[in-house]
């Protein structure tokens, strides 16, 4: 797919390295991309982890990356599952569930019905998560943009409105807003997470 330079962007939260203790220990983190097929989610998850942007589309079954984040002075060893595409009739698998800490929903803005289906994914994991778990209510979404936009800004900012979660729109191509993206995430994990609580705790981010 093509994708041109962003025209829009939303304010993120800061990023600026806030002083930590000396030898702070690594915290362990695992995040899931989820959202409607060829999207980009593949895209985004190699532009930040290995820096290019993947020319070719290749149906992802699913796939695992490891990346070293360092947020706030903190430093966090990430394992960012991406996820085979959804849809209305898919089943999530159980280990997208077990372990995760934080989950970012992805879709086209040249694709309306990708837009429509972060919604139904969303309703999905929360199903799923209600039952044996306590949900966080800070939810963020990311968004590709891609070149014949058919969802507006707008309309995103409305429905994470709705979702009371953060917005920003990222290009894979040309490596707008991923890696903030990402560490946008990794923030929203940390507010959910008690101090001192241990990696695998009951609380988990949609973003």
């Amino acid at each position: 797919y093509l994708i041109p330079p962003l025209t829009t962007t939303h304010p993120l939260s800061s990023l600026k390295a806030a002083k930590m203790p000396a030898n702070t220990p690594t915290k362990q983190r695992k995040i899931a991309i989820v959202g409607s097929r060829s999207v980009g989610k593949s895209s985004l998850a190699v532009r930040y982890v290995d820096g290019h942007f993947v020319e070719s589309y290749y149906p992802t079954i699913e796939n695992t990356f490891s990346k070293e984040i360092r947020y706030k002075g903190q430093d966090y060893s990430t394992e960012i599952v991406d996820t085979a595409g959804q849809d209305e009739y898919s089943i999530l698998n159980s280990k997208h569930f077990i372990g995760i800490h934080g989950y970012m929903l992805v879709y086209s803005v040249s694709s309306l019905p990708s837009f429509e289906m972060v919604q139904v994914i969303r309703d999905k994991i929360l199903n799923h998560l209600v039952s044996c778990a306590s949900v966080s209510e800070g939810y963020t979404i990311a968004f590709c943009e891609n070149w014949r936009r058919q969802v507006t800004p707008e309309e995103g900012k409305a429905l994470c409105e709705k979702f009371k979660c953060a917005w920003t729109e990222a290009s894979a191509r040309y490596d707008e807003n991923v890696a903030k993206a990402f560490e946008l995430l990794i923030g929203q994990i940390e507010k959910t997470q008690n101090p001192g609580e241990e990696v695998g705790g009951s609380k988990c981010v949609l973003m």
